[in-house]
């Protein structure tokens, strides 16, 4: 039942003041700490920095970035422990819940019955998170030295992932399959790649708005450095092999000016070089002036005629 104290938390995020009557409002159990079907769980310490990172985050389908597709925001999240409950590795139970809002017009009339019907309910999150710890060795998995499985037990212990330090929350997302059973979630803990990946592959084929969260403007801006920096050593190294090519040439045919082979191979492409670089030690060009190899017999004064 909506508040005064919601409606003030939801004012919060509006150019124009709205009232009871120009929203609704709905909960949802963004994640828990219990061990999910890809065998990874969030810490309570997580769930705890989550918190107040996803207020003011929005809610969209299957984690799209099209601002069409932003249909709700999160305004106030708190932590709610199931009693007698416990997680599958024999922790206290606790959800990571959030109260989020859409506005109430006819186009999100049909969204909002298939919410009160049941129909729309699991979410995904996504969020950025700074550790992964395995449960058997504790070493980082990002960091590399851990070879534990996870699923696979090892002794009495069986072995997941532990999600630690997170660092961002970007949205929550309307999902068909969720990954954490009990709080129906389905995450999204992406590699910088295919983050990448997927926020070029929308850029791409989106003919309208595209809304980026600040983590993902500070990724394609990190992504575009990382671009420079590559271009500027494959042009280092495109000038490098243009030169061994053009003095390769300069070799085999000594009555040709250098400066017209140095002007081709500087328009040439890094697969074009290579490709005469290899033909040239492969044939093993010699010019025509050149001096002949010493054998007993050598009679033949072919590579002097004219």
């Amino acid at each position: 039942m909506k508040n005064k104290s919601d409606i003030e938390k939801i004012n919060a995020f509006t150019k124009t003041p709205l009232s009871e009557n120009d929203v609704y409002i709905f909960t949802v159990k963004l994640c828990n700490n219990d061990i999910d079907r890809d065998f990874e769980k969030f810490s309570l310490a997580s769930l705890k920095a989550l918190q107040p990172m996803f207020i003011g985050k929005t809610g969209i389908f299957d984690h799209s970035m099209k601002s069409a597709d932003q249909k709700a925001r999160i305004f106030d999240t708190y932590l709610e422990k199931e009693a007698d409950k416990l997680t599958a590795d024999g922790e206290a139970f606790w959800s990571l819940k959030a109260k989020a809002y859409m506005l109430r017009n006819d186009g999100n009339k049909s969204l909002i019955d298939e919410i009160e019907g049941g129909i729309k309910k699991e979410v995904s999150v996504s969020c950025a998170m700074g550790e992964s710890i395995c449960s058997v060795c504790g070493k980082d998995k990002r960091r590399g030295g851990c070879s534990h499985i996870n699923g696979r037990m090892y002794g009495d212990k069986q072995a997941f992932t532990i999600l630690n330090a997170p660092t961002d929350a970007y949205e929550f997302s309307f999902v068909a399959v969720p990954a954490q059973r009990e709080a129906g979630v389905t995450k999204s803990f992406r590699t910088k790649e295919l983050d990448m990946e997927n926020i070029l592959k929308t850029i791409k084929s989106c003919d309208g708005e595209v809304t980026l969260t600040k983590a993902q403007a500070n990724e394609i801006s990190s992504y575009i450095e990382e671009l420079k920096e590559g271009a500027a050593l494959g042009e280092e190294y495109k000038k490098k092999l243009a030169g061994e090519v053009s003095g390769m040439l300069s070799l085999a045919l000594p009555h040709i000016d250098s400066k017209l082979f140095q002007s081709v191979t500087s328009v040439m492409t890094v697969k074009e070089l290579l490709g005469f670089k290899n033909g040239l030690k492969t044939e093993s060009v010699k010019p025509q002036l050149a001096r002949a190899d010493k054998t007993e017999n050598n009679t033949d004064y072919s590579q002097f005629r004219i």
